[in-house]
């Protein structure tokens, strides 16, 4: 199979599979516990139906839109994920690259394998920067300022992890802290050579905006990561997200809020938007479904935050129920990392170009030109069993 065979972003997932050692695709596919929340983002899209227009002036479908103040071309987003330099040489420099020529924010994560400057110095487009609050409060105030000078439009702050999800794949593979490979891990990386010969050669792998602050030591890319995964800080609370707010006196983004409470708590302490997520199903697993969360928390936050709803976004027909039910946009992490892995920087504007195509075919199946006119509705909750069910 080859990038021009991929139809869809299940498509680009198998290429991604078999370009992949099992274990590094485990890693990017897994989720938590028994990964129900990472299926049921996904999944639970289907509870939603979509009420169509007839004989509307379609013409000339606009999908062009303004999220954290940043004209982009549709109301996508590229979440932020971290080691990209897993699943191909190019790394987030690639990703970057390819959303910047598609006109969509990329956010850039704190544990990425390309440093904040780098990812500048590749894209003019519109960037968001990720971060925690670690322990280390001068850490993330550095990570901040670099952050600013570097000029990026946004700071998206993660809120859902204090400790780490219980990743038993990744336990199982042997990708953990430390590593430890199982037989079978081995094997799996031996019949990708390809994969290897160029993680070899790449002396650049480590946690690039990050490395720095950690203590030198031999295997350089687990003391680092096991020097983040000492960071998380246990004791935050809405202080510490006011505090950041203050800092970066910009556009805000908590990352991981699920309910409408938290949602009216982001606005109170400065932030201009929330991601409605559970971290892809990696941290707790039994939360709800974004996509279900969203209409409740809009009718507690009216128009006082942006809402991107970040987990499960596979078809353009996910981004326009999104929509419909009071999103200001989407945000996806799988889907172009399976391009990335797939095929590089070529793979990621692949998935791009794919999902923009559909969510432009929708909006004209749907009979609406123009984002703001995607309402409530054109949308329903199902009533009847799913064919699939």
């Amino acid at each position: 199979m080859r990038l021009s065979d991929c139809t869809n972003i299940a498509d680009l997932r198998r290429l991604a599979k078999r370009r992949l050692p099992a274990p590094i695709f485990g890693y990017l596919e897994g989720g938590a516990d028994d990964e129900w929340s990472c299926a049921n983002n996904s999944r639970a899209f289907d509870r939603y139906e979509l009420v169509t227009e007839v004989l509307a002036d379609i013409a000339i479908i606009d999908m062009k839109t303004t999220v954290l103040g940043r004209e982009v071309a549709a109301p996508l987003l590229l979440s932020p994920t971290g080691m990209s330099r897993l699943f191909h040489h190019d790394k987030e420099l690639a990703v970057a690259r390819a959303a910047a020529r598609a006109g969509l924010f990329y956010t850039l994560s704190t544990v990425a394998t390309a440093s904040i400057e780098e990812v500048a110095a590749a894209s003019a487009g519109p960037k968001m920067f990720q971060v925690y609050v670690f322990k280390d409060r001068g850490l993330t105030r550095e990570l901040v300022a670099r952050a600013k000078t570097a000029g990026y439009d946004a700071l998206c702050l993660t809120v859902d992890t204090p400790v780490a999800g219980n990743r038993e794949r990744d336990l199982k593979s042997g990708l953990a802290l430390p590593p430890r490979l199982s037989p079978a891990s081995i094997a799996a990386f031996a019949r990708h050579p390809i994969w290897v010969a160029r993680a070899l050669a790449s002396r650049d792998f480590t946690l690039a905006n990050v490395a720095h602050h950690a203590a030198a030591a031999p295997g350089e890319a687990t003391s680092v990561a096991a020097y983040v995964h000492a960071q998380f800080d246990r004791s935050l609370t809405w202080a510490d997200a006011e505090w950041l707010a203050s800092e970066w006196n910009g556009p805000l983004v908590i990352k991981g809020i699920l309910v409408p409470d938290d949602a009216r708590e982001a606005a109170r302490v400065g932030a201009r938007a929330v991601m409605i997520s559970n971290h892809g199903g990696r941290q707790l697993d039994g939360t709800p479904a974004p996509i279900d969360q969203l209409r409740p928390i809009r009718d507690a936050v009216g128009d006082d935050l942006e809402l991107i709803v970040d987990g499960g976004i596979r078809r353009g027909t996910h981004v326009v129920k999104a929509l419909a039910l009071g999103a200001d946009a989407c945000s996806i992490g799988r889907p172009y990392l399976y391009g990335l892995a797939a095929g590089g920087e070529a793979g990621v504007a692949r998935a791009l170009t794919l999902l923009l195509e559909e969510i432009e075919r929708d909006m004209a199946l749907l009979g609406t030109r123009s984002i703001d006119r995607i309402t409530r509705r054109h949308v329903q909750v199902r009533t009847r069993p799913h064919p699939q069910d």
